[in-house]
């Protein structure tokens, strides 16, 4: 017998974050998605000092920053906000 799951299943996409931080010891990526968790979503340095990874986002908006070495980084590739709740400017990811 063949049942249908009748749960609606999420679109996530796969996107990629580069933070140029050559003289950095550690990068992470932080944000809304995981909950600011600052050891979640390690980024992998690459040969020229960038770091990269890539995360599955559902749609919506998707509020973040990068860790670089402990101290708060925006985006300068995304849109900035002023998050109320948490007093600072984040960078913002728009996923339709």
């Amino acid at each position: 017998m063949n049942a249908k799951c009748n749960t609606p299943i999420e679109a996530t996409e796969t996107v990629s974050f580069c933070c140029a931080a050559p003289r950095a010891d550690s990068v992470y990526l932080i944000g809304d998605f995981n909950a600011w968790d600052h050891t979640s979503d390690p980024m992998d340095r690459r040969a020229d000092g960038s770091w990269f990874l890539r995360v599955q986002l559902g749609r919506g908006r998707h509020y973040y920053q990068f860790l670089v070495d402990t101290e708060a980084v925006l985006d300068p590739q995304a849109m900035y906000l002023l998050l109320e709740d948490r007093h600072e400017k984040v960078s913002l990811i728009a996923l339709s």
